[in-house]
C-alpha cells in the first residue's frame, strides 16, 4: 500500500516581542510541536511506500522551515504566501490550506503539530478537518492502517483510546510520541540554497483578498506579551503525615480545598 500523506508545518517566533510579531530569519525556526507530526509521516512512509508533502503558509522566511522539512524526508513541498494572508487568524488560516490542500489533490491522511508555540490555540488542525469534512482524531501516540482506513491510538487523561477512521483522515501528533531525526545543518543548505518549493498566492488557490487577512477573519491578535509569573516556594517541615496536614489546612484556608 502507497499513501500520501500531507504535514501542515508553520515556521513561529522564537520570541514574543513587545507588540505583534514578526517573523524574521533571525527570529523563526520550525515550530517544534510539527517536527514528531513530520517525524510520524515520514515513519509510515518508510514503513508503507508512498511521499510526504510538506505545506505552510506564511511570509517568504517560511521557506527556511520548508528547507528542513525536505532536509528530513520530505519529497515536496508548497508554500502559499501573499502580502494579502497577513494577520490571518486561525480559521482563515484553515481556510488556505483547505484551498491549498484541494489543489495538492489526492491524500490518505493529513497531519498537524498538536498546537504551534508561538500563538498555542490548536485550532487549524480539527478547523481544517472539519472544512475538509474528514475524520480528525487529536493527540495520537501510534497509527498503523487496516481495513482502508487506519487505526489510531491516543492516550487521554490516563486512559488508553483506539480509533479507526476512514481514509483520507486527519490528526494531530502527541509531540511526545515520535522523536525527531537530528537533521545537519548540511542537508538543510542544500534544499535552501536549491529549493525545491512550490509557491502559490491567493490567485492560484482562487482566493479573494477580501477572504483572508484581517478582513476575513472572525478574530484578531492584538499583541503578543510575556506573562511574568512571581511564585514563591516554601518547604514544609516534619514528618509527611505532618506536612500533608499542614497542606490540607493551608489549602483549605485559602478556599482551595472543601
Amino acid at each position: 500500500m502507497s499513501v500520501h500523506i500531507i504535514v501542515c508545518i508553520k515556521s513561529v517566533a522564537k520570541s514574543a516581542p513587545r507588540g505583534v510579531a514578526r517573523r524574521t530569519p533571525e527570529n523563526s525556526e520550525l515550530n517544534p510541536f510539527d517536527r514528531p507530526a513530520l517525524e510520524a509521516a515520514l515513519q509510515i512512509k518508510a514503513q508503507l511506500g508512498g511521499s510526504v508533502t510538506v505545506l505552510t503558509m506564511g511570509p517568504p522566511v517560511s521557506m527556511e522551515v520548508l528547507a528542513e522539512a525536505q532536509a528530513m524526508g520530505a519529497d515536496k513541498a508548497v508554500l502559499v504566501s501573499d502580502r494579502a494572508l497577513a494577520e490571518s487568524d486561525t480559521l482563515v488560516t484553515s481556510k488556505v490550506l483547505v484551498a491549498a490542500i484541494k489543489k495538492i489533490g489526492r491524500f490518505d491522511l493529513l497531519l498537524f503539530g498538536t498546537r504551534t508555540a508561538d500563538s498555542d490555540t490548536g485550532q487549524v488542525g480539527p478547523q481544517t478537518a472539519a472544512l475538509l469534512d474528514i475524520g480528525f482524531v487529536s493527540r495520537i501516540k501510534e497509527i498503523d492502517t487496516k481495513e482502508g482506513g487506519w487505526e489510531i491510538k491516543r492516550t487521554i487523561d490516563a486512559w488508553e483510546e483506539r480509533w479507526h477512521i476512514d481514509a483520507p483522515a486527519a490528526a494531530t501528533v502527541d509531540a511526545r510520541a515520535f522523536h525527531p531525526r537530528p537533521v545537519g545543518l548540511v542537508g538543510i543548505s542544500q534544499f535552501y540554497v536549491q529549493p525545491d518549493v512550490a509557491q502559490w498566492s491567493l490567485t492560484d488557490l482562487q482566493l479573494m483578498p477580501q477572504e483572508v487577512g484581517l478582513s476575513g477573519s472572525p478574530t484578531r491578535v492584538a499583541a503578543l506579551e510575556k506573562i511574568k509569573r512571581n511564585r514563591k516556594c516554601e518547604m514544609l517541615a516534619g514528618e509527611p503525615q505532618a506536612q500533608v496536614e499542614n497542606l490540607i489546612a493551608r489549602l483549605t484556608a485559602r478556599g482551595a480545598l472543601e
